[in-house]
Order: structure tokens, then C-alpha cells, then sequence
């Protein structure tokens, strides 16, 4: 059981009445209290509760009924080591992405008119306008038990912290077509490990909903849907909705297996399976003022395993210290502070290490004074979480979106110049030498030049080539292998990295004090 927790980074789904080739034999009632006994007993011996998913009787032709039961056991978090998803919220705008997490993150149904969203909004104009511009991020915690606990009186991020061992982080992101730059950046550059497409019921696939979708898949994120606003309309409209949705997720591009859940059994189901193969597509219908379906939502998100075993983190773990910066701020008393995800390594308080690129390809040296973890201190951040560091007096001008902060042992490879194998998915003309793109890869968001197409002239919708592009502003640091996004009005295409031509050694920076 031990191994198993460890495996699946403290959770592990046990079926108690299944014999190892997947017969279902069945235990007596008697039997299966015994087993779960026992079980209970185990997990108490490594630190974790056990829940009982669902029970089932087994048909079969005996006289004394036969039941199979499906558990789960979560370790009880121990040092902030909780479990974190990171889920990007896609969707049309006024689709009910905003309402729906705040309904979910704070436990009361909305009024029909927006009001649980209000406490999401970051700006002005989006409390005035009802519309998401910038990324923010919700959280919704699950104890070892599976039961939620952000939603007793006055919980602050820290407590929900404490006492959670698996954290849902909810991206909530712009539905609008006017900030699709800020949802793409919210997409490349937090590494969401699935993505929740929202749907309203009432207007179906509308507006950016196939543009995140397309997006999504570009980016190889698991995606699942949620229908909301079923109040508002007829049985026969959502019915229309999901066969709308069904009909575009079996098309030749998308490939997909839509999985419609109407029970708690097809919730458990479709959290499994959604984790193992790709193609599936769960679509959930729901409502976030009368509150229907919701606690199908909880129970999936409960269930749903990480997409990295803990292998694969351990890997990423022993490299050195590389951390996406991509929010700057300046806090009263506190001094700079970025947020961003860990790439790889393991950073401390009190480390030193270099921020760069600047304009002139240089790194500067600063110091990690504190770190906050989903709002609450933290003492070690390690690969794959995201986190905001505070680097004291360190001057804010020198930072920009998309730098990285390394290991001073690291060897960055800084470059004007890369080439890329892309797909052109869209383009009113052609695409030629001397075009201008908007590059996404990873946190690196900026204007790039097309310097050359190799062995064509031109481009053309659905076309592949390699192309040679050059960054306008700034040398970034990029890494051989990366997915990139690039846009320019209607222009759009997908592509990886497949060489860089870097600048001269990297020049390490003094650290510069504010004066």
C-alpha cells in the first residue's frame, strides 16, 4: 500500500472482490466488512483514510447476494505535501466560467445575475463589464476523506492549505476574443495538467468555444466539458447542446470519446479513465444557481488522478533550479515578487541564484528571501508547483514576463534566432519570409520575424515547414523541444522548437540594488 501511495503521489484506487485477470467473483457481505476492516487497519499503519466510491452486487446465479467495492485511500498531508491539479477554465464569453468556480471554491449557489463571481475579479472594469481580462486563480481543497473544505465559515487560503491533501488549482481564464492573448499565455505558460471547457447550454458551441478547444488540443492538454446554464433552458436544448458537442468531438481533427455523466458512477468511472487515455472526453451537464449536477463536478475532481507518477517528479527534482517567471509584482513591505511554476530542481529560502535574460542577454544575481505557496508560507517549492517568491530589495525594472530564474551552475541557452517545425493552421494569405508573428513558448511571449521557410517560398493553410524566426526586442531563453503557439491577427499555426542559435556564452549581470 505503501508503494502504491507513493506511485500515485498519495492516493490509490483499490477494488476489494476482483479477482487479478478482472473477473468480478464477488464477496459476501460478511466478507467484504471484514476486507474493508483489514484495509482500514493498513491505512491507518501508513497515515491515510480509506472512502468507500461505490458498492455493486455482482449477478450472478448463488443464493446469498455478492457485492464488489471500488475504494479510494488518500494519505493525510503531512509537511504541505498535498497533491496539486492545476485545471485551465476555458470557454465562450458569459458562458459561466467565472460563476461556476466561484460557486465551486465558495460553497453558495449563485442568484442567476453573476454575484459568486464577483470576489474573482481582480480589476474595475471587470466587477462593471462581467467580464474575466486577467488570469486569476481559485482553489478548491479535498480533505483525505474526499469531502471539501473551503466551504466552512471564514476559511483563509492558509487553513484550507492545512488541512487539504489534494488541491484542485482552478486558471480562470478570458473567455473574450479580445484577450485570447491572455488565455494563451494562461495556457502555455502555468502548465495546466487538464483543461475544463465550458459550454452554455442555452447558446452551444459559440463564439471562442472551438478556438479554446482547437487550442487545448494543440497544446496536448487533457480536456473535459461542463454544460452550464441548464436552468435557463429546456431538457430538449441541453440534449441538442451535448449531441452539438458530441458531433465535434468525433471529428476527423479531434478524435475524441465523449463520455456523458448523468451518476456519481459514471463520475468515478470517467476521473479514471480520463487519466489513462487521452481521447476520452467526459461532458458534464450542470447548474450553478439551482446547483444541479454539482456534486457530480466535486466527485470527479475528487477522483481524478495526477497525470505525473512520482517517478517522473523525482527526475525533475534532481536538476537544477529553472523557475518561469510570470507575474511581477511590488508588495508594501515585502519588496519585488514574482509568481510562476517551477520547472525543474528544488528552490529554498535564502538561495541564490540569476534572473534573465535581459535585453543584452545578461542574468543578475538576487536572492530568494521568502516563498508563498497558494497564498500561505512555504519553506521548499519543488518541480511543478507554482508559487510566488519575494526577493527583497531586488530592482523591478529588470524583470520582464518571461524570464527565467536558474541555477547559477546552469548553462542557459540564450538566442535571437530559432528554428521551428510549425503547422500553419490558418491563414488568409501566404505565409513568407519577412512575416511578423506574436511567438508563445512556454512563458515567452513576443513579436518574432519569419527569416527564412526552408525548401518553400511560401506557406499555405495546413502546410508544414521548418522556419528560421528572429525574436524584435529581446533574446529569450528557450529550450530545444518546446511547443509553440504563434498568432498574428488570423494567422495561426503549432509547431516545436527544433534548434536555437544562441548568443555568445551568457554573461553573468551584477546584482543591481535599488537605489
Amino acid at each position: 500500500m505503501k508503494w502504491r501511495l507513493q506511485e500515485g503521489r498519495g492516493e490509490a484506487v483499490y477494488q476489494i472482490g476482483v479477482e487479478d485477470n478482472g473477473m468480478l467473483a464477488g464477496l459476501s457481505e460478511e466478507d467484504l466488512r471484514t476486507s474493508l476492516n483489514t484495509l482500514h487497519r493498513l491505512a491507518e499503519k501508513v497515515g491515510a483514510d480509506i472512502t468507500v466510491l461505490r458498492e455493486r452486487e455482482v449477478d450472478d446465479d448463488s443464493d446469498v447476494p455478492r457485492k464488489i467495492a471500488e475504494v479510494l485511500i488518500r494519505k493525510v498531508p503531512d509537511d504541505q505535501q498535498f497533491l496539486d491539479l492545476r485545471v485551465a477554465v476555458l470557454g465562450n464569453v458569459d458562458s459561466g466560467k467565472s460563476t461556476l468556480l466561484g460557486v465551486l471554491t465558495q460553497g453558495e449557489l449563485d442568484n442567476g445575475r453573476g454575484r459568486t463571481r464577483l470576489n474573482l475579479f481582480r480589476h474595475l472594469h471587470e466587477i462593471q463589464t462581467g467580464r474575466t481580462s486577467s488570469i486569476s486563480f481559485e482553489i478548491l481543497g479535498f480533505n483525505s476523506k474526499g469531502e471539501v473544505v473551503n466551504y466552512s465559515e471564514s476559511r483563509t487560503a492558509e487553513e484550507i492549505c492545512e488541512s487539504a491533501s489534494k488541491m484542485i488549482t482552478f486558471i480562470d481564464l478570458a473567455g473574450h476574443h479580445k484577450y485570447l492573448k491572455t488565455t494563451i499565455f494562461g495556457l502555455t505558460s502555468y502548465c495546466p495538467d487538464f483543461a475544463m471547457l465550458v459550454v452554455s447550454a442555452n447558446t452551444g458551441i459559440a463564439g471562442t468555444t472551438r478556438e479554446h478547444l482547437g487550442l487545448a488540443m494543440a497544446l496536448k492538454v487533457p480536456i473535459f466539458i461542463v454544460i452550464s446554464k441548464v436552468d435557463l433552458c429546456t431538457r430538449a436544448t441541453v440534449e441538442r447542446t451535448v449531441r452539438q458537442l458530441e458531433r465535434v468531438l468525433k471529428q476527423p481533427g479531434c478524435n475524441k470519446v465523449p463520455i456523458v455523466i448523468s451518476s456519481a458512477d459514471d463520475a468515478v468511472t470517467a476521473a479514471q479513465q480520463f487519466a489513462q487515455s487521452p481521447n476520452i472526453t467526459p461532458i458534464l451537464t450542470l447548474s450553478s444557481v439551482s446547483g444541479e449536477s454539482l456534486d457530480l463536478l466535486k466527485v470527479f475532481f475528487n477522483i481524478l488522478p495526477p497525470l505525473s507518477n512520482s517517478k517522473e517528479q523525482e527526475e525533475l527534482m534532481q536538476q537544477l533550479t529553472e523557475f518561469q517567471v510570470d507575474e511581477i509584482y511590488t508588495v508594501p513591505e515585502v519588496g519585488t515578487v514574482v509568481g510562476g511554476t517551477l520547472y525543474s530542481g528544488i528552490c529554498r529560502e535564502g538561495d541564490d541564484l540569476v534572473v534573465g535574460p535581459t535585453d543584452s542577454g545578461h542574468f543578475h544575481k538576487l536572492t530568494i528571501e521568502s516563498i508563498q505557496r497558494n497564498r500561505s508560507a512555504c519553506r521548499v517549492l519543488r518541480a511543478g508547483q507554482a508559487a510566488t517568491l519575494a526577493l527583497g530589495n531586488f530592482d523591478r525594472s529588470l524583470l520582464r514576463k518571461g524570464m527565467v530564474i536558474v541555477s547559477p551552475e546552469m548553462d542557459p541557452t540564450i538566442c535571437w534566432m530559432f528554428e521551428a517545425e510549425i503547422v500553419l493552421l490558418f491563414h488568409a494569405k501566404t505565409f513568407h519570409k519577412g512575416f511578423q508573428v506574436t511567438v508563445h513558448i512556454g512563458n515567452v511571449r513576443q513579436t518574432a520575424t519569419v527569416e527564412a521557410v526552408y525548401g518553400k517560398e511560401e506557406l499555405r493553410t495546413g502546410e508544414k515547414a521548418v522556419v528560421l524566426f528572429k525574436f524584435i526586442k529581446h533574446p529569450e531563453y528557450l529550450k530545444v523541444g518546446a511547443k509553440m503557439l504563434f498568432r498574428e491577427s488570423v494567422t495561426k499555426g503549432i509547431g516545436h522548437v527544433t534548434k536555437l542559435q544562441p548568443i555568445a556564452q551568457y554573461r553573468m549581470g551584477s546584482f543591481v540594488l535599488k537605489k
